[in-house]
């Protein structure tokens, strides 16, 4: 196991602050209640972030309400609101080593992968829907009444905006960047293990002339926190990422109250490797998609499938290999694979890679948690010779932990790829261009890779199928989904006129 040995100090970061932002101010939560927020690459305290309380949640969901209805956001033209987006993307580009900064200390995320992916991408979302927020448009449509019928598309309303830890700056604004292109407000709540962004985040937002109430933030622990959110009578929609077992409990809170939800949840994805495949670039996406972001990535690719006459040597080569990975310290700008979000986490995996050796799996690297200033640190693991309903090839690890698995035919590749309950990604590694394109109709996820991994683009959706969730992330389909359409009928009568 290579290990990086930075030992200077990371640059100074932003702390969590103990107050929740709504209607434009940060105010202290109601109960005066503060939850720690750790270091996941130290285990030790960065500070104390405010704990909202459900009556947080309503005085955010109200300021919400008031600042939709009363027009000051969504009844402005699109060009305003694009020129207001603009600015957002341009104070992230100014402000992006201290966002870099506090998503590798808040996350435990390798510094470098913050700042060339992160913070880069979140500016791109804003900049991208920015140059889609004037261009909402309806259609005239033909009809044979003697009426003029058009549609108009228009914000939903108030969104509860419920993100994960994994990317907390990307999967904000994600939702945020098109919720508000399209006119809506904005109460958010990310996740309690990493409040850092969005906390930068508001007060990008506020600079950048988001008017007050229309963007809401509330941090907090427990349960209870999403559910008030997702009840409020004044919310009008759920915009969630996260597991897929919480994803169903808001999926049927919200579906009691009849509410939309965009649901984008677990995944399991498998990366096929043909034996056509370009063996050199197939290993290095190989050993991307399951490290990236330390594996913590609901579209990783830690599930491996490899054409029988290439698995002997795809798995000495993955031995051999993977110990090179380097990880270290977060702060060390060589280091790929950092710290597991928690300790809670990194017991998790470990048991679940105890159950893999117990099912009969080998262990071919890794397999074991790494001592590092103690902090949540897991080897970088390559496990063979599992059957389909080993515990970890059913479930997402969730962590750097790749199965390797062969098959025989393109038909056998399908279906043991299709075999998870899951369906938010999926990967061929080939140098057949009709195969590719004839997988990639088979595979049962919303996003295909062809010989790469995580190419990943704001003009691009992705979402998931099956227990995958649904609706769409990035692109113009995720702008549609924060909107509804409107039909206008109006009468005319043939009589009037020529």
């Amino acid at each position: 196991m290579s290990q990086t040995t930075d030992t200077s100090a990371a640059p100074s970061a932003p702390r969590p602050r103990p107050d929740l932002f709504i209607d434009g101010a940060w105010v202290a939560p109601a109960g005066g209640g503060t939850s720690t927020v750790l270091d996941p690459s130290t285990g030790r305290s960065i500070g104390e972030a405010a704990s909202a309380t459900p009556d947080d949640v309503d005085a955010a969901a109200q300021a919400a309400r008031a600042a939709f209805d009363d027009g000051r956001w969504s009844r402005l033209s699109g060009r305003e609101r694009s020129r207001v987006l603009l600015r957002v993307a341009a104070l992230m580009r100014e402000r992006a080593e201290e966002l870099a900064q506090a998503e590798s200390l808040d996350v435990g995320k390798p510094i470098q992968f913050a700042r060339m992916v992160d913070v880069q991408n979140s500016a791109d979302q804003y900049e991208y829907y920015a140059t889609l927020a004037p261009h909402q448009d309806g259609a005239v449509r033909d009809t044979p009444l003697p009426a003029f019928a058009y549609t108009r598309r228009e914000p939903r309303g108030v969104v509860g905006a419920i993100t994960p830890f994994n990317f907390p700056l990307i999967l904000s604004s994600s939702k945020i960047a098109p919720a508000l292109a399209a006119g809506n407000t904005i109460v958010h709540k990310p996740a309690p293990q990493t409040p850092l962004t969005a906390q930068l985040m508001a007060d990008i937002l506020h600079e950048a002339g988001v008017p007050d109430g229309v963007y809401n933030l509330v941090t907090g622990t427990g349960p209870e926190l999403g559910d008030a959110l997702v009840r409020h009578s004044a919310v009008d929609m759920v915009a969630f990422t996260g597991s897929t077992s919480i994803g169903r409990i808001v999926a049927r809170t919200a579906g009691e109250l009849l509410k939309p939800v965009h649901a984008e949840l677990g995944g399991n994805a498998a990366n096929i490797v043909f034996a056509d495949a370009d063996l050199d670039k197939a290993i290095g996406t190989v050993i991307s998609a399951f490290v990236f972001n330390t594996g913590q990535f609901c579209m990783a690719g830690p599930r491996l499938l490899v054409e029988r006459p290439l698995y002997d040597t795809v798995v000495g080569i993955l031995s051999d290999a993977v110990g090179g990975v380097p990880l270290g310290r977060p702060s060390d700008p060589d280091t790929v694979i950092g710290p597991l979000v928690s300790a809670e986490h990194l017991s998790r995996v470990e048991a679940l890679v105890a159950d893999a050796k117990a099912a009969g799996g080998a262990v071919v690297a890794g397999g074991e948690r790494v001592d590092l200033d103690g902090g949540f640190y897991f080897a970088p693991t390559v496990i063979a010779g599992l059957d389909n309903d080993a515990l970890a090839v059913r479930e997402e690890v969730f962590a750097p932990v790749l199965t390797v698995q062969a098959f025989d035919t393109e038909e056998e590749a399908v279906r043991l790829a299709n075999s998870t309950p899951y369906g938010l990604a999926a990967g061929i590694q080939t140098t057949d261009i009709s195969r590719a394109h004839r997988v990639s109709e088979r595979l049962e996820a919303g996003i295909i890779w062809v010989n790469g991994w995580a190419m990943l683009d704001a003009a691009v959706p992705f979402g998931g199928v099956k227990s995958s969730g649904w609706g769409r992330e990035n692109g113009p389909e995720a702008l549609e989904s924060f909107t509804r359409v409107k039909s206008v009928t109006i009468a005319v009568d043939p009589g009037v006129g020529g």
